[in-house]
């Protein structure tokens, strides 16, 4: 069977399809650190939508597994590839094929990088909204399939909220044209929408066509509040909510990751605190929102101060951003993400402190603290088999159950993937799983799509 289908493969594709063992070492792993240490059949890196379907006819014929995947910056294993799967690219799709002015939307390929569309666009005045942390290296076709999200969702909404339509690929090479380029639409069941956040079980994705907005204008605003801990910060972070201000970023670090972005970057900001709380404001009001915010900040005991420096706001914002690649350097990183209430924040970091004392471990986090989206990491010692031990399992394990429980969820934008599917059920219940698995075998009948992962 292994020969017939990569026979096939080269027969419709050509050089599209390689089975070179260099290039298919890096499609074992993505940025979770989860790696199957087991090389795919092959990959196709697909250049046009007919290359997609193409893929899907042959293993759907043959039934063998395919893993969709764009730049492989995922966080829970979704992308990574195994022994006998096929890796389907879809980054070499990475042309704008349209953009409207007088519309406000933008037709685009899924392999284009976020950042990348987001330059194009700004020449024109336009703004692609999403922004997770990994915009300069993730693509928009993995940002739909993940629903990502990033600093500025408090105000300006997921993923979800920015796409129209789709151009999704079945298993069985079918092209489907999902949605419509008006913004508004409710004509039948919403499969565009069930598909954004499918992470690649249910299609694969080939066109989207999705919302812009103007650039902001007028003046930004950024305040660095700094608070003796992590709940005192998030206390002033439900308060800036419960206000009704609607920063445009509203980022926490507790002290852990303070300490790091300090050691990796070469600054000192745990010296104002042990907490840093982020907050910035941008559009009509700015100058407003932000004078109240540090109203509440200072109120609460926060030392804080604000600018409306563009430089300067940029600058602290990168020291956020800075979190990851600080905490790489320290070791091996799990990469948690959960997500609460904005009310319950002082309380979940307060249950990240009990477990990191239960445990005797540290838990560094940062928050999307505008959206109660929160990242706790764990740095480890891995398993002599590259594992991550058990007592961290268990430790997020306790997480993921105190999230459930203050009204949460266990993934607020990096998705199931391979990392957290054993917990999936404890989130859905009996009767929804399993309505969705009935979902997916309605999309994928024979199982070939990304097995083994969400589900």
């Amino acid at each position: 069977m292994t020969d017939a289908v990569l026979a096939a493969l080269k027969a419709e594709l050509g050089d599209a399809m390689s089975t070179r063992p260099e290039e298919l070492g890096e499609l074992t792993r993505d940025k979770s650190g989860h790696d199957s240490f087991s090389l795919p059949l092959a990959v196709v890196n697909a250049r046009t939508v007919a290359d997609v379907q193409a893929t899907m006819r042959i293993a759907n014929e043959h039934g063998v597994p395919v893993v969709p995947r764009g730049a492989g910056t995922g966080l829970a294993g979704g992308a990574a590839a195994a022994a006998g799967e096929i890796v389907l690219s879809t980054l070499a799709m990475n042309r704008i094929l349209e953009i409207s002015v007088a519309d406000e939307v933008a037709v685009i390929e899924p392999g284009i990088i976020n950042s990348d569309l987001n330059a194009v666009l700004a020449e024109q005045g336009l703004w692609f909204v999403p922004d997770p942390a990994s915009k300069a290296i993730s693509t928009v076709g993995g940002n739909i399939a993940t629903n990502a999200g990033g600093l500025l969702c408090a105000k300006y909404g997921v993923t979800r909220e920015s796409v129209l339509g789709l151009k999704v690929v079945l298993a069985d090479g079918r092209l489907l044209s999902l949605g419509h380029r008006s913004v508004k639409g409710v004509t039948g069941l919403d499969l565009t929408a069930l598909m954004i956040g499918s992470e690649g079980t249910l299609g694969v994705i080939v066109e989207a066509t999705v919302k812009l907005r103007a650039l902001p204008v007028g003046p930004v605003a950024t305040i660095a509040a700094f608070f003796p801990d992590v709940v005192a910060a998030a206390s002033a972070s439900a308060a800036i909510s419960a206000a009704g201000l609607r920063p445009a970023a509203l980022e926490l670090m507790d002290e852990a990751a303070l300490l790091a972005t300090d050691a990796f970057l070469g600054v000192r900001l745990a010296e104002r605190g042990n907490t840093c709380l982020l907050v910035q404001t941008d559009g009509a009001g700015s100058a407003e929102d932000a004078a109240a915010a540090l109203e509440i900040i200072r109120s609460l005991g926060g030392d804080a101060d604000l600018t409306t420096d563009a430089a300067e706001g940029e600058r602290l914002f990168e020291v956020r951003r800075a979190f990851h690649p600080a905490l790489e350097a320290q070791g091996t990183v799990l990469i948690e993400d959960v997500a609460v209430p904005r009310s319950a924040l002082p309380e979940i970091f307060a249950e990240i402190t009990r477990i990191a004392d239960r445990y005797g471990i540290t838990i560094p986090t940062v928050a999307h603290a505008g959206d109660g989206n929160l990242h706790p990491n764990f740095v480890f010692t891995p398993a002599a088999d590259g594992a991550v031990p058990d007592t961290i399992w268990d430790a997020a394990g306790e997480l993921f159950a105190a999230s459930l429980r203050l009204g949460g969820t266990l993934t607020g934008e990096h998705g199931v993937g391979l990392l957290k599917k054993r917990w999936l059920r404890d989130e859905l219940g009996d009767d929804q799983f399993d309505l969705q698995l009935q979902i997916k075998q309605v999309f994928d009948p024979k199982g070939i799509l990304n097995p083994g992962k969400v589900f």
